[in-house]
């Protein structure tokens, strides 16, 4: 990992059969984007620190100091605050990475993200696979938004992708995805409403072919209300008065 970071000279170890920039050399007057930053060895962490406030590398077999003027974006599923208190991560390199930090929450706590997200990868998947994506079922819906989502957006991918192979062309039923039924929180109750109501109506439109009168005749409200709705859910695009 030291020698794809910061290169390395020909004869530094077994296999260097010549000289090789890294990729901060790459990078140079750039940006280097670090994943799982927190997974990195602890001399690792010190190498890279001083990459940072040195601004200087020096390639795997040799001494000399190599300038690099880069701009680090790194990322991390770990709590690093917390591995810093248990040892873990080196607290002058937290500081110099937490510079302007991006919070993205997990997809647990973003419910109304689950179903667009899987119409995505489900269309991303069957135009990979050659296979039709013929919808979710209402059974679908609902075990995609009870799951937990310990895997994050990967997880939801990876389901989708076995979906589309395992319906072959027929609409996404539950038991396509293999997922594990549990009660699990959607989040506050103002969030799981806005998923209720968001199901509903899709479902709605859907049986009215996408007719407001009748969509709100199914939901059992009035057409206005139903048109707030879709307002208020950005849903109100694409669909017809009459």
């Amino acid at each position: 990992m030291e020698a794809e970071l910061f290169g390395h000279e020909k004869g530094a170890f077994t296999g260097a059969t010549a000289d090789r920039e890294g990729l901060f050399d790459a990078a140079k007057g750039g940006t280097l984007f670090l994943d799982e930053v927190g997974e990195l060895a602890p001399h690792l962490q010190a190498a890279l620190l001083r990459a940072l406030q040195e601004k200087t590398i020096r390639r795997v077999g040799s001494t000399q100091e190599r300038p690099v003027d880069v701009r680090i974006v790194a990322a991390t599923h770990r709590d690093l605050e917390q591995m810093v208190r248990t040892g873990g991560f080196r607290q002058d390199l937290l500081f110099r990475l937490n510079v302007a930090t991006i919070v993205i929450a997990p997809l647990r706590d973003r419910p109304s993200d689950i179903l667009p997200l899987a119409r995505v990868f489900a269309q991303k998947a069957s135009a990979e696979f050659g296979v039709p994506f013929s919808g979710l079922s209402r059974s679908a819906e609902k075990s995609l938004l009870r799951h937990g989502w310990p895997g994050n957006v990967r997880e939801l991918e990876n389901c989708l992708q076995r979906s589309i192979l395992e319906a072959g062309g027929d609409r996404i039923q539950s038991d396509h995805m293999g997922l594990k039924e549990g009660a699990q929180p959607l989040g506050t109750l103002a969030e799981a409403r806005e998923v209720a109501e968001r199901l509903a109506t899709e479902s709605a439109l859907a049986r009215a072919g996408g007719n407001l009168t009748q969509a709100a005749g199914i939901l059992g409200i009035d057409r206005k209300v139903l048109r707030d709705l879709l307002r208020r859910l950005g849903m109100y695009e694409g669909a017809s008065e009459e």
